[in-house]
């Protein structure tokens, strides 16, 4: 078993800043895909941003490509999204997600263990 959990979400106004963490425990390993999602209210889960286990290799969904960063930091079992130009359409709760293997997923049901979310609120 891997526990994931994230913090560092709030409510921030439009072009500010948040930069979310995923601390992992249990079963880690430093080699697996992490990924963040986010849903908002009425909406379905929706893919941010992954990450390869070396670190090597990120990924974006149009929607954050280029005002989000996704890192890792192999040594602290942790992962970050550093999410910047926010915007009100970027209110959501987002989760990170962890999945065994070598292979970068798009798709949430890829995903193996998730974390409880944390709460993102960018005010207009």
């Amino acid at each position: 078993q891997v526990q994931l959990v994230e913090s560092g979400g709030g409510l921030v106004q439009a072009g500010g800043s948040l930069r979310l963490s995923c601390a992992a425990s249990g079963r880690t390993a430093s080699n697996n895909v992490m990924g963040w999602f986010r849903q908002a209210p009425g909406k379905e889960r929706d893919f941010v941003a992954v990450i390869s286990g070396s670190g090597i290799n990120q990924y974006y969904s149009d929607s954050v490509k280029g005002r989000f960063t996704i890192s890792r930091d192999n040594s602290k079992n942790t992962v970050y999204l550093q999410m910047n130009s926010l915007k009100p359409e970027d209110t959501a709760i987002y989760y990170c997600a962890a999945r065994g293997g070598p292979y970068t997923s798009h798709d949430s049901g890829n995903y193996d263990y998730w974390g409880q979310g944390t709460q993102v609120t960018v005010s207009s």
